[in-house]
C-alpha cells in the first residue's frame, strides 16, 4: 500500500464502525454515527494542513499563534450518502464551504452517471476533501475527483468509512495524486459489488428508506 493511502487505526474510529455494521442498528443510531466517525477521521485527514502565524492579544498580552494558511477548506460530498459525513467535517471546520456532486451508479452496469455538480466559487483555492461513507467499485469517486480536476481544483483529498480493495486499487491508479483517508478496509466486492463484510446500503441506512 503506497503512501498515499491512509487506513485509520483508531480505537474509536473502529468501535464506532464495528456498531454501524450491524443489522440492527436503526437509522438515527447509524446516521449520528456516520457524522461522528467522519469528525474524526477529518481530524487525521487534516494533520497537514498549512499553518502561518499571525499577532494577536490575549487578555494579558501581545503574542503570535499559528492559523491555517490562505481559503479554509471545502467539503465536497458524493450525494447522496455523502450528505452523513458533512456535519461530522463542518463540526471541526465550521468555515469550511460545502459543495456538491451528485453521482449515482447505474444498476445494470456498476458505472456512475453524473446528474448534478455544484461547487463553491472558490473551491479551486481550498483544500478539498471529498466524502463518500462507501468506496465499493471507486468509479463514482473517481469520477467525481475527475469533474472536481476539470474545475480546477488541484489539492483533493478523498474520505470514505468503509473501503474495497477494488474500489481503493482503481482511485489510486486513476488519482495517484490524492490521499485516500479510509476507516476500514474490508475484504471484497460481491457480484452485487457491495462491499464485504460492509454494513449494506450507506444511503438506505442514514436516510431510512429502505
Amino acid at each position: 500500500m503506497n503512501d498515499k493511502i491512509h487506513v485509520m487505526n483508531h480505537p474509536l474510529i473502529e468501535h464506532k464502525i464495528g456498531i454501524i455494521r450491524r443489522v440492527e442498528t436503526g437509522s438515527r443510531d447509524f446516521r449520528n454515527l456516520i457524522s461522528e466517525i467522519a469528525m474524526l477521521m477529518c481530524y487525521e485527514a487534516t494533520r497537514n494542513l498549512e499553518l502561518t502565524e499571525v499577532e494577536i492579544e490575549t487578555p494579558i498580552c501581545k503574542t503570535t499563534v499559528k492559523e491555517l494558511k490562505g481559503k479554509k477548506m471545502a467539503v465536497v460530498p458524493i450525494l447522496r450518502a455523502g450528505l452523513g459525513m458533512v456535519e461530522g467535517m463542518l463540526s471541526m471546520v465550521p468555515a469550511a464551504k460545502v459543495g456538491h456532486i451528485g453521482l449515482y451508479r447505474d444498476p445494470e452496469t456498476a458505472l456512475p452517471v453524473e446528474y448534478y455538480c455544484k461547487l463553491p466559487a472558490d473551491c479551486a483555492e481550498r483544500e478539498t476533501f471529498v466524502v463518500d461513507p462507501m468506496l465499493a467499485t471507486g468509479g463514482s469517486a473517481a469520477a467525481a475527483i475527475t469533474m472536481l480536476k476539470e474545475k480546477g481544483v488541484k489539492k483533493i483529498h478523498f474520505l470514505c468509512i468503509i473501503a474495497a480493495p477494488e474500489g481503493v486499487k482503481k482511485l489510486a491508479e486513476e488519482h495517484p495524486d490524492i490521499d485516500i483517508f479510509i476507516g476500514a478496509l474490508d475484504d471484497h466486492l460481491n457480484s452485487h459489488k457491495y462491499i464485504v463484510p460492509g454494513l449494506g446500503d450507506a444511503g438506505d441506512r442514514i436516510f431510512g428508506t429502505k
